[in-house]
């Protein structure tokens, strides 16, 4: 976004293309930012479509976790092929053995210009992720949801949880009943104002019964923290139900006796879902990867009637598009606070 050179990205023009500074943008700078549902979703699409195609990369993340299992941290290096940017992704939990009041986590994501070699912004990645993962889960919905699909019930009242109803809701506008389970009060309240907030004719239900809630729903979408009661078990779910695992919230029946299970990535799930893997440690095979299934090189859904297992990890090439996309609009606006970090 530095450079002189022809661009297809609304680039700024009002950058000098030797400028090493690097522009800061904090949470306070990225929460004024206005973007729409629909925007966030068309952007993520469009990172799978270019994964898909080839032309971005994707390694698989570094994980460094201590044995007591208190903390853990990433780290995820990826390439826009489309955008022509390189970003750098960290992600730090700290308190995974305390409450979520107690617990900790920050995350980064540095991006730089890969036609000019030049830094673009370094920024909070915290409201990029709370974005880009409901979205996804929002894509997988539309791609393998059972036909006709009505009702959706979210598991967790947490950052994902928060937005997932209202993204749903802008693939499958169809649905009609909206059931949450949670156990924080704050949370399920935040889950109504965000729904209300995006749509404000919808109602929303909240569940006692979590496993009762998920043989009603179409669509269940488990975001919860690892310290949730809810255990859905695969025989709770009705014949042709999606599953999207994001946190916790569903049993590893889910995924052993899924019918066919889609990934955003195998590898990524076998690094970061174990506790979803069976008594030997073994995972079912993946029937699709989800880049293949957004660009049509792989069916999503075959049948009306099969129990479909979506598990929806990061991949960082979506952070990479929604952290751009960002970095676009902050820049346009004046935001952000530029640091001579080599000069």
């Amino acid at each position: 976004m530095t450079g002189t050179s022809p661009r297809t990205d609304n680039t700024p023009a009002d950058i000098p293309a030797d400028d090493k500074a690097l522009r800061i943008l904090s949470t306070g700078d990225l929460a004024g930012i206005d973007i729409s549902l629909t925007d966030v979703v068309d952007v993520v699409e469009q990172a799978y479509r270019t994964l898909a195609d080839g032309k971005s990369a994707n390694p698989r993340k570094l994980t460094v976790k201590p044995e007591d299992g208190h903390s853990v941290s990433y780290a995820m290096l990826g390439r826009d092929g489309v955008r022509e940017v390189v970003a750098i992704k960290t992600s730090y939990k700290h308190g995974l053995d305390r409450s979520r009041d107690e617990q900790h986590y920050y995350t980064t994501l540095t991006i730089y210009d890969d036609t000019t070699g030049l830094p673009l912004a370094m920024m909070d990645c915290g409201r990029i992720g709370s974005l880009r993962t409901p979205a996804v889960s929002a894509l997988l919905a539309r791609e393998c949801a059972p036909p006709g699909s009505r009702s959706a019930l979210v598991i967790g009242t947490g950052t994902q949880g928060r937005l997932a109803l209202p993204f749903l809701l802008t693939t499958l506008p169809q649905l009609d009943r909206l059931m949450v389970y949670g156990t924080h009060p704050d949370g399920l309240t935040a889950v109504r104002e965000r729904l209300h907030h995006y749509f404000p004719e919808r109602e929303l239900e909240i569940v006692d019964d979590v496993r009762a809630a998920a043989a009603d729903a179409d669509v269940v979408v488990a975001t919860a923290g690892q310290h949730t009661p809810a255990a859905v078990e695969a025989a709770d779910l009705k014949p042709g139900a999606l599953s999207i695992l994001v946190g916790h919230g569903i049993a590893p029946s889910t995924l052993q006796q899924a019918d066919r299970v889609i990934a955003t990535s195998e590898a990524q799930m076998k690094v970061t879902g174990t506790d979803m893997a069976d008594a030997d440690g073994n995972f079912p095979a993946v029937d699709a990867e989800f880049p293949e299934v957004v660009a049509g090189r792989a069916e999503g859904r075959r049948s009306a009637d099969e129990r479909i297992f979506a598990y929806n990890s990061g991949l960082v090439v979506t952070d990479i598009a929604l952290g751009h996309r960002f970095a676009q609009l902050a820049i346009e606006q004046g935001l952000g606070t530029r640091v001579r970090l080599w000069q």
